[in-house]
This record gives C-alpha cells, structure tokens and sequence, in this order.
C-alpha cells in the first residue's frame, strides 16, 4: 500500500498504514537509521485500530532535505504532523523514536493517548552536554536514505535529564491518562534515568503497556458524555 503523503514545512513524510482498524490508533516511530516496518510487527497484532509507522525527516520514504540540520524538535514536528494526521493515538517509539514520543507526549499530552519507550538505535543521543566541537562532514554524495547527516546530527543531539523530564511532567499534568509515559528499555541513558524516576511513569514489557493503555481507552470511549441541558 502506498504511504500517505504529509507535508512538514519543506519535508515531505511518508506515513504507512500497516492496519486498518475500529477504535484508537497506534502510531509507529522507528530508531535511527532506521524506516518503518513494512508489516505489522507480531507483537502489536493485538491492537484492534489503525496502526500507523512514520517515515522521519531523512529516513525511509520521506524526503532528504540539503545539507542536515536535524534535531530531535525537527523530528517531533513530524511526528506532530502524524498525529494531526491521525486525530489521536498511543504512540510507540524504539531508540531514537523513544525519545521523539516523550516529547510528544509532552507538547500534546491530550492527544497522544499513551507513549511507550522502547530499546533501539539512538536511544542515548549525545548526552547531556555539548561534545567535542569538531565538525562533522558526512558524505553529500548519498542520495539514499537513511540522510548521512541525520546520522551524523541525530548521534550527537543534546539531551539534558532537566529537558526530558520537562516533558514527563506537563504529560503527568495535562493528559487524564494515569500513567501517560511507560518506559520498556532495558537500556537507560542518564535522560532515562532521570525519567523512570519520575511520579506517573511506569515501566513495563511493550505489549504490557499496550494492553493497558487499550483497556483506558476502551473503558473512556464507553463513558457517557455530559447530559443536555
């Protein structure tokens, strides 16, 4: 099936529909480097909606934009777009996705209905301070994705424990999810840490996470809505 086409800024991203399907909708984010599963991976076969993989800024089927740039908020503003995209969903982020759906979480804790963290590439990122000021030159020549300087840019991204958690907490705040983040990572960067010690995040196996988020939203879409006056 062809992916959906969506535009962010001057990107445009490619959204694939591994599922159709009745009730709430899952959105997929893949590591670094990495693309969107090309079928329904076997531990998701549970959820009953939409399931939804998004292709970042450089990666996949999305396109390449010149000469990097990349951050982690660039590639929340893709998944923000997914999310329009989709009304609402769980979202489910491995590696450097991990990190892109806590801080989705955060900026639109009423939207997204649940964001569980997962191992995968580019989980760590560069730590919580600036490195080595060297630059970076990739390759300008590769024209297939995954972007060279997504790689190089993604690897060495910033991510202070105070930054993430930032997001942890207006999730706990704003979302009516009583755990809105469930950390599933047996690999815990210092961001990481910082997060799973916070009140509100739980930690759990993916389809765990996932089977409980469901049954909150199931339970939520059953409750009547305010009487008519």
């Amino acid at each position: 099936m062809s992916p959906v086409r969506l535009r962010h800024d001057r990107v445009e991203l490619a959204l694939h529909i591994l599922q159709e399907g009745e009730g709430p909708a899952l959105l997929l984010l893949h590591g670094l480097g990495e693309r969107s599963p090309t079928e329904l991976p076997a531990e998701l076969g549970a959820w009953p909606g939409k399931v939804a993989a998004l292709d970042f800024t450089g990666h996949g089927e999305s396109s390449i934009p010149q000469a990097g740039g990349y951050t982690a908020e660039v590639l929340m503003g893709d998944a923000d777009t997914a999310l329009q995209h989709l009304g609402e969903a769980t979202v489910v982020g491995r590696g450097l996705g991990a990190y892109i759906a806590l801080l989705l979480a955060g900026a639109r804790p009423r939207a997204v209905r649940g964001a569980v963290l997962c191992d995968g590439l580019g989980l760590a990122g560069g730590g919580r301070e600036p490195g080595s000021s060297s630059v970076v030159f990739p390759n300008p020549a590769a024209s297939a994705p995954p972007d060279p300087f997504a790689l190089a840019e993604l690897a060495r991204d910033v991510r202070p424990p105070d930054y993430a958690t930032a997001f942890v907490r207006q999730a706990n705040q704003l979302s009516d999810l009583e755990q809105p983040v469930t950390v599933a990572c047996a690999d815990r960067p210092e961001w990481l840490e910082a997060v799973v010690q916070e009140p509100g995040v739980g930690e759990a196996r993916p389809a765990a996470a996932l089977a409980s988020y469901l049954v909150q939203l199931q339970a939520a879409s059953l409750q009547p809505g305010p009487e008519a006056c």
